[in-house]
């Protein structure tokens, strides 16, 4: 029945996640579709019988391959999972994640390039396609390692070797995924401009990039007494990081940039930030910069003492 429920669990995350990747990718939804078979009333009935034998045959020889059978007076010490219970479903999401990883690397890592060359396609097309899907993918994979290291029995040498070999490709494979994204999301600022959700979102990418080495690390040595402690840590030097680099300040300045390499300018965008962009602005021109500094400090004298900060304090002196 354990191996019955590991079947299942397996063929519940190849659909959630091959889902999300056919989402994602247009290249991998055709692969899909083709490996797949299509289904009517009698190959339905052929399908299913050559499932659940091929399955048996293949449940049964892993089992012998990967757990032979034990002397009588063998006890567990703790709670695990058999070696083929966690094995296949963490060994069947590597394949998943490497063949997803193969039909989209150039689309993955072609950035600015990739876009230039494709039909039809723009930045915007670019990064927006399947982002949040690969962002829901780089999260949901993160328990599930967890719940592998957790789980996987560690009594052997060779089930030790077996969790950092497919908990570590998984990570890895992950990894080259945020990796993905962050470039998608570098391109479409470069493009359009950065804004504070924009910056936001590649924040929270490279945090969980960073989180995703500290995976790697800990899997490394099957110790990760440290990982949560680290994990926090993290969350807040990026917060204290976010908080030091003043996002208002920043998104005006690359925007000044953007705008003095292209004379595009999202003039309404920065209209909306804090007095933390006001520093910032004096690159622009007179003409550009008045309307944008008018804006902003149309409203800083009829603020309470509640509302009281730095910026705003230093923006109303003369």
């Amino acid at each position: 029945m354990r191996l019955v429920a590991s079947l299942a669990v397996t063929v519940l995350l190849l659909l959630i996640f091959g889902a999300l990747f056919a989402g994602a990718d247009e290249n991998f939804a055709a692969l899909a579709s083709a490996v797949l078979p299509r289904l009517d009333g009698e190959s339905f009935f052929r399908w299913t019988f050559v499932l659940v034998v091929f399955g048996a045959a293949t449940l049964g020889a892993g089992f012998t391959l990967l757990r032979p059978p034990q002397p009588a007076e063998t006890t567990r010490e703790v709670k695990t999972l058999r070696r083929l219970e966690w094995a296949l479903p963490i060994g069947v999401l590597v394949v998943l994640f490497a063949a997803f990883i193969a039909v989209q690397s150039t689309p993955m890592f072609g950035g600015e390039q990739h876009v230039q060359h494709t039909e039809q396609l723009t930045y915007a097309g670019y990064a927006r396609s399947g982002f949040w899907q690969l962002t829901f993918v780089t999260i949901l994979t993160l328990p599930i390692i967890g719940a592998a290291a957790r789980w996987a029995p560690k009594s052997t040498q060779f089930d030790r070797n077996l969790l950092r070999g497919l908990g570590g490709a998984l990570a890895v494979l992950t990894l080259l995924i945020v990796f993905s994204a962050l470039i998608r999301m570098w391109a479409y600022q470069d493009a359009y401009g950065y804004t504070v959700m924009r910056l936001l979102v590649m924040s929270c990418e490279l945090w969980l990039g960073v989180v995703y080495l500290l995976v790697i690390a800990a899997g490394a040595r099957l110790r990760a007494g440290w990982l949560p402690a680290a994990v926090v840590g993290t969350a807040m030097a990026a917060l204290l990081g976010l908080a030091a680099l003043n996002p208002d300040a920043f998104i005006a300045e690359r925007n000044i940039a953007r705008f003095e390499a292209t004379g595009k300018l999202d003039q309404e965008y920065l209209e909306g930030l804090s007095a933390d962009a006001l520093p910032a602005l004096q690159g622009l021109p007179e003409e550009a910069r008045g309307p944008i500094v008018a804006e902003i400090t149309e409203d800083l004298f009829d603020e309470g003492w509640r509302s009281w900060n730095l910026s705003d304090h230093l923006a109303r002196q003369p």
